[in-house]
């Protein structure tokens, strides 16, 4: 099916889509486009969402926003934004009535007309996914990369070709419901995570799982031997399976083997290549090299590890002042990508740490951060169980770290600049989301850039 004829089956029913947001956005105005009844809805005010409110109603859409904005769901086709639930009261309602529940991805997996990758997991998913992209670039391939990054990838569809490469980052949310998968699958490891929209880690491991579990004979699944619960996934696999590792050799694969990654036998560069820092960027190269294999080769992996600088917010070196190198690192949003970040380092570090509140436990950190960091300034909701975490820990020592307290990102990085000696670094990795102070990952960065920009 195509995404035209998929609208055209569209013209004689009614839609809803619920968020008016990055990704929603162009499939709102290309339904809009296409003369299909459309209600728009959204928690935000009118006043919130400014002039869009206005386009999208001057188009024809019907606005259905605030609190009550999933009450009286009756659409044909209610559109569910990756953020919410798929068993919230309404949408379940709305189904017994004989509403259809899907989301834009669901539908682009539908209409995609080109091989597709999709990459999740609990930590290093937008860096793969654009490694990824880069190699498959180097091998001249045309690629369009989307999903959680990137742009929204549905009302693009009709423009793609059979040999284009579609490559996606995929949260836990989208496959939540998902029915489909890619032709190739990646894992890249699996920790505790958004355990506060998740029942429990039974569900949020499910619905990983759906990334792979609905392919074919001819699929491939990369999963990350070292990690247990991704390594467990090889036996349920439909198609052929490839491990990446850093700690032993996988039969079929890609491993670290005295400082070189070999791909089944095949020395592909020193990890030293890499320029991006972190063990971390090992794993992930590992993971594109399996997804790639036969379609980029040895010499396109190693010449985009030397070049590629890697994605913003992630360890991204902001400035030295006086000696002291800053780091933002603010898309580790959970203790697991805190802990990849500070084995980045090779010293002690200073580390600005704490979020909103995803109920996820933080007693792997405490250990973790006695090891290597050097003063620990606490900010935000999780402060209290962060710094509980650190002084439980068997390695604690009074003032080993330094634990220091922020009202706010300002203030932290103000002590963080009064701590500082001249061969410190100081990183921003906070092993928690954004959403008590900031709208997201990418916001808090920016403003902790911004801060340490201005320091003077």
């Amino acid at each position: 099916m195509t995404l035209q004829e998929y609208l055209t089956s569209l013209r004689h029913k009614t839609v809803a889509v619920i968020g008016i947001g990055v990704s929603n956005t162009p499939l709102l105005r290309r339904l809009l486009a296409e003369g299909i009844a459309v209600t728009a809805c959204d928690r935000s005010s009118r006043e919130k969402l400014g002039p869009l409110a206005d386009e999208l109603e001057a188009a024809g859409a019907m606005l259905h926003l605030g609190e009550g904005y999933l009450d009286g769901l009756t659409q044909d086709v209610i559109f569910r934004t990756p953020g919410l639930r798929p068993d919230v009261p309404q949408l379940l309602a709305a189904q017994r009535q004989g509403s259809t529940l899907t989301s834009e991805m669901e539908v682009f997996f539908q209409v995609c007309p080109c091989h597709m990758i999709a990459v999740t997991g609990s930590d290093g998913k937008t860096t793969t996914t654009t490694i990824i992209a880069e190699l498959l670039k180097a091998a001249g391939r045309t690629v369009h990369v989307g999903g959680n990054i990137g742009q929204p990838l549905l009302c693009q569809a009709d423009d793609m070709e059979p040999e284009d490469w579609a490559v996606l980052e995929l949260s836990s949310f989208q496959l939540m419901t998902m029915d489909r998968s890619p032709h190739i699958a990646v894992v890249t490891n699996l920790a505790p995570n958004h355990l506060d929209v998740h029942k429990d880690m039974a569900e949020y491991i499910a619905a990983k799982e759906n990334v792979y579990l609905h392919q074919g004979k001819t699929g491939k699944l990369v999963v990350n031997m070292d990690n247990e619960i991704t390594n467990s996934f090889a036996e349920k696999a439909p198609g052929t399976v490839e491990k990446f590792s850093r700690l032993g050799k996988p039969s079929n694969g890609v491993w670290l083997e005295n400082g070189i990654i070999y791909r089944n036998g095949r020395r592909i560069m020193p990890a030293d290549d890499i320029k991006i820092p972190g063990v971390h960027n090992i794993e992930n190269y590992m993971a594109a090299a399996c997804a790639t294999e036969g379609l980029a080769t040895d010499a396109d992996v190693d010449a985009v590890a030397r070049s590629f600088g890697g994605v913003e917010h992630r360890i991204e070196l902001v400035r030295e002042l006086h000696g002291v190198k800053y780091y933002n690192d603010s898309i580790a949003s959970s203790p697991s990508r805190t802990i990849a970040g500070l084995h980045s380092f090779k010293q002690k570090v200073i580390l600005i740490a704490g979020g909103y509140d995803k109920h996820i436990p933080f007693d792997v950190l405490g250990p973790e951060i006695c090891a290597h960091v050097k003063t620990l300034v606490l900010c935000g909701a999780t402060a209290d169980k962060i710094r509980a975490a650190v002084e439980n820990a068997p390695e604690y020592r009074k003032g080993a770290p330094e634990i220091l307290e922020a009202n706010d990102l300002r203030e932290a990085v103000a002590l963080c600049r009064k701590a500082a000696q001249p061969g410190d670094v100081v990183t921003l990795s906070p092993a928690c989301a954004a959403f008590d102070q900031f709208k997201n990952f990418a916001v808090r960065g920016r403003a902790y850039k911004e801060l340490v920009g201005s320091l003077t």
